[in-house]
């Protein structure tokens, strides 16, 4: 997987960035959600459109959360080899699918699915939304149990990190329960969790984990 587009945020130093990719999906984003709400953080839920239009009730919820969005293509396929029009129709077409689920609602982010740019990156960026990557990606979407996750998170986890998990695409129970280990763990050594700003900075100071 190559990453291109924001890998890390700028600011406090012990600040790190979740993203989740391929939801919404109705058994493991809640369970998420509520994960990041006992815990105070925010995150970015980058969301495959075809899911979009089957649970728009997920995305609403992910909005009133607090999490900000990002277009992760319409059917996640690759578009390393698209025409920039082919693309662009089909962040279209996802950009429409997430705004009629959440209407009034911002998707600053687009990541390409597999993290196969190709001319995705230039296309989002005409579009007004910025290219996100990763610096820290744990395997999760082949899940090889919670500790391992765990484990992979304690080791992988760098200060302005963006960190790209997993919320749809399959049984993310192991992510889930992750992510609920790590929050506190790392936010005890003064650690704190949230997006980044379209420019990488920190975008919400005030939001401690």
């Amino acid at each position: 997987m190559a990453s291109d587009g924001i890998t890390t945020v700028t600011g406090d130093d012990r600040t790190i960035a979740l993203t989740f990719d391929d939801g919404p999906n109705p058994r493991d984003t809640p369970d998420l959600l509520r994960v990041l709400r006992e815990h105070g953080a925010r995150a970015v839920f980058c969301l495959w459109g075809d899911h979009v239009r089957t649970h728009p009730e997920i995305v609403r919820e992910i909005v009133r959360e607090g999490h900000q969005l990002g277009n992760h293509s319409m059917h996640h396929d690759d578009m390393s080899a698209w025409s920039p029009e082919r693309v662009r129709a089909d962040l279209l077409e996802a950009d429409a699918a997430i705004r009629e689920a959440a209407p009034g609602a911002g998707v600053p982010w687009f990541r390409a699915p597999f993290g196969h740019w190709g001319r995705s990156a230039e296309v989002a960026a005409g579009l007004g939304m910025r290219p996100l990557g990763w610096r820290l990606a744990i395997g999760d979407w082949d899940p090889p149990g919670t500790g391992e996750l765990v484990r992979r998170l304690e080791e992988g986890l760098t200060p302005g990190a963006v960190v790209v998990l997993h919320d749809g695409g399959g049984d993310r129970s192991q992510t889930v329960a992750a992510v609920d280990r790590i929050i506190p763990a790392f936010a005890a050594r003064g650690w704190r969790f949230d997006v980044p700003a379209p420019d990488g900075a920190v975008a919400g100071a005030e939001h401690p984990a």
